[in-house]
């Protein structure tokens, strides 16, 4: 994976899906903590607290995962890449609420990736913060008391998607080409230190500190999107839409808990049609100083406290 990128992207920028009902998915997506920002009759564009115009777009239709998008840096960007990946788009306007321009690309397991620029901002929504008494340190909320109403958690933004594919380091190969994200940590078979079944990837931005990582790649026969992740402010927030969101009977997969690579704090439910999505809090954040590691299978896609994934989230494969 030495070959220079055509371009860096700096952030993931929304998910783009089909659904039959936008009613009733923006039903499930208003308890996990979205909020509409935009209805066309025929799409459904939701956003978080930060300012991002959407996060999430609901096209009507047959259930399927449509795409992903990420932010390019400047729309010179778009134009090299539109002319340099093999079946890239033109640069395009895009005729949707927020607006801006985009390339269309066709990942090598056929996942559609949009790349996009100049997309409308909104104002942020102000969330509070709740201030949290330690062990070491139990003065920091002297004499307030802390209530935590179970309602909707805040999602701030989107953080990362995760794709099954049958290659893992085909996939990386492609990201790497395409979108310049980096590794991260990667998790080999217990008995095969050559055989990958798991890659974290990150936004390369150098000196500055980002998420551990924006695309992961598991293997898989069956290529398609495992789940696609939010993140909220803190664990109250996660833990308050975990019980919001059993109060109202969506389906539930797995945690709350903590994972090892990356270290979120996550809880994972599914919409009416199956497509995973996650909450999580509190990343490892890194940056060109973190030496990228193995790690075998055992160590690499546990928990470090809460459940182990069951069965039903490693089979889950969304086309």
């Amino acid at each position: 994976m030495s070959s220079e990128p055509i371009i860096r992207v700096t952030d993931i920028a929304w998910i783009r899906l089909r659904s039959p009902d936008l009613d009733l998915q923006e039903r499930f997506l208003g308890d996990f903590g979205l909020i509409r920002s935009a209805h066309t009759g025929n799409a459904l564009y939701m956003r978080g607290t930060d300012s991002s115009h959407h996060l999430h777009i609901t096209e009507k239709g047959d259930p399927k995962v449509l795409s992903v998008a990420f932010w390019a840096r400047s729309e010179d960007d778009l134009h090299k890449l539109s002319r340099e990946a093999e079946g890239a788009s033109v640069v395009e306007s895009i005729d949707e609420p927020g607006g801006g321009k985009r390339v269309r690309l066709t990942e090598h397991n056929g996942f559609g990736i949009e790349v996009v620029h100049g997309v409308e901002t909104l104002p942020a929504i102000p969330v509070p913060v709740n201030t949290l008494n330690f062990g070491n340190a139990k003065t920091a909320r002297a004499g307030d008391l802390l209530r935590v109403e179970v309602r909707p958690s805040h999602v701030k933004r989107i953080g990362h998607s995760v794709f099954s594919t049958p290659d893992v380091e085909q996939s990386i190969a492609w990201a790497h080409r395409h979108l310049g994200i980096i590794r991260s940590d990667d998790v080999h078979a217990e008995d095969d230190p050559d055989k990958l079944v798991a890659s974290f990837n990150r936004i390369d931005a150098g000196d500055d500190y980002v998420d551990h990582h924006v695309m992961m790649f598991a293997l898989h026969p069956h290529p398609g999107l495992n789940h696609i992740s939010f993140e909220v402010q803190d664990i109250d927030e996660l833990a308050a839409g975990h019980d919001y969101l059993i109060q109202k009977k969506w389906h539930h997969i797995w945690g709350l808990g903590r994972h090892t690579l990356g270290s979120q704090i996550f809880d994972y439910w599914k919409d009416p049609w199956g497509r995973m999505h996650e909450h999580w809090t509190d990343s490892d954040v890194l940056n060109c100083a973190h030496d990228y590691r193995r790690h075998p299978r055992s160590q690499g896609l546990k928990s470090q406290w809460g459940p182990q994934a069951p069965q039903e989230f490693r089979d889950t494969s969304s086309q």
